[in-house]
């Protein structure tokens, strides 16, 4: 909220106010918690599944070709320590590199994604509309929430 409708809510008693500088946008982004006419509509965040393979810089590709042939993915997604998503290795990456080489090496950098709080119903479209079955899904700063999965019909 703008610091004049913090300062209104606070003079009328309110007593945990605050304001939110970086925006709506931001805070629908980093899937928190909304209220409103739109607040019932399905969203990609409320579907999330964390079970993705992920893989560190310096993992030997034959490492994570091994985690995701155990998986129900043919993906991983490769990130930092804290979590910041730098890219994805798909199966036939996996299979075609050097198995010593590094996920990064091997790594597609920078791949498409979308925020959590996105209608679930136009993300689905979009994916369905190009063929693709899932989505990577991240937080404004980057941080890897999860993916969102579509059935191909």
């Amino acid at each position: 909220m703008s610091p004049r409708a913090a300062c209104r809510l606070a003079t009328l008693g309110f007593t945990q106010v605050y304001d939110y500088v970086t925006g709506k946008i931001d805070w629908l982004a980093r899937y928190l918690p909304i209220e409103g006419t739109a607040a019932d509509t399905p969203t990609v965040g409320q579907q999330l599944r964390h079970n993705v393979v992920t893989a560190r810089p310096d993992e030997p590709i034959r490492d994570v070709r091994d985690r995701v042939e155990r998986s129900a993915y043919q993906f991983a997604l490769v990130t930092t320590a804290a979590g910041v998503l730098l890219g994805r290795l798909r199966s036939s990456t996996l299979h075609g590199a050097n198995p010593d080489a590094t996920a990064e090496d091997a790594m597609e950098p920078g791949p498409s994604t979308f925020r959590p709080h996105q209608p679930r119903a136009d993300v689905h479209h979009r994916l369905a509309d190009k063929g693709l079955t899932y989505a990577i899904v991240t937080d404004p700063d980057g941080h890897l929430l999860g993916t969102t999965h579509i059935e191909q019909g």
